[in-house]
């Protein structure tokens, strides 16, 4: 052993404090509650000094630290992004009520259009129609049977009497060429002096496009009273003996159906007809071309 210098205690002092600095202790006070009785705990808490933390702690304060700013930066900016999302929000809404608004507006135009379409198709064929008006010519009546004779009405009252059996023969012309015609008419009354003596019914036909048929009616008449007119009708034969002007009247119907019931053209045809019994013609036909008016 021998006794060390001034030297070597100044070098170990340096070597001492550079290997190993001596750390501040603090001591922090915090009271604990036991029911009503207060104790104070005292725990050290070593605080490092800038020259001896370690080098992590630096990077992780510095970690913590910018987390913190980022957390900081996320809160001050989280309204602003609350605004920008609400604001795209709302106009993804307004977007999808344009494009809602937007469709109604289609299928209403759509719609419109095609109705004012269909409507002005529909015109064109009615007015395309109209002229293609069906032509009927009455040809022909033939008178198979006829007889005045006497004798009484539904009351008792005295009077001649007619019956009568004849055939109308017409033709029916459809001049459409795009659609289909359903005939009717009203009965056929055969008269002589404003007394119908004879009436006939047409049945009802329907007639194709661009064609035409001959139609027989027959028009009868049984016991007709005659009254005061049959005073020139009468004689011995039951036959009348000079020639009697009769008129026969009627209405034909026809109904064209060119577009359903949508679009469907009526024509009405009034026939009247001037003919002169001839009794010496009777069971034979009586051409009536030239005697007939059509309105």
């Amino acid at each position: 052993m021998h006794a060390k210098t001034d030297s070597e205690v100044t070098s170990l002092d340096a070597s001492s404090t550079t290997r190993s600095p001596r750390r501040a202790v603090y001591y922090v006070q915090s009271p604990s509650h036991d029911g009503e009785k207060t104790t104070t705990s005292l725990h050290s808490t070593p605080v490092l000094s800038p020259m001896g933390s370690p080098p992590h702690s630096h990077s992780s304060s510095s970690r913590f630290s910018g987390s913190r700013k980022i957390n900081s930066h996320h809160r001050n900016h989280k309204p602003w992004k609350d605004i920008d999302v609400i604001e795209e929000e709302g106009l993804l809404q307004t977007e999808d009520r344009d494009r809602s608004l937007s469709r109604r507006y289609y299928f209403l135009a759509f719609v419109l259009g095609f109705f004012i379409l269909f409507s002005f198709f529909s015109l064109i064929l009615w007015g395309a129609s109209r002229p293609m008006k069906p032509k009927i010519v009455i040809k022909s009546i033939k008178f198979d049977h006829l007889r005045v004779q006497a004798g009484s009405d539904a009351t008792g009252v005295a009077t001649d009497m007619i019956t009568m059996n004849s055939t109308v023969k017409l033709t029916y012309r459809n001049t459409g060429t795009f659609f289909g015609v359903h005939v009717t008419g009203t009965p056929l009354d055969l008269s002589y002096s404003e007394i119908v003596i004879a009436t006939g019914n047409l049945k009802k036909f329907y007639q194709s496009r661009k064609s035409q048929r001959l139609v027989s009616v027959a028009v009868m008449g049984n016991k007709i009273p005659l009254y005061g007119s049959g005073a020139s009708l009468s004689s011995t034969t039951g036959m009348p003996t000079v020639p009697v002007p009769l008129k026969l009247s009627f209405v034909i119907r026809s109904r064209a159906y060119v577009l359903g019931r949508l679009v469907k053209p009526k024509y009405y045809k009034t026939v009247q007809c001037s003919i002169n019994l001839d009794p010496k013609k009777i069971d034979v036909p009586v051409s009536l071309k030239n005697s007939c008016t059509y309105d």
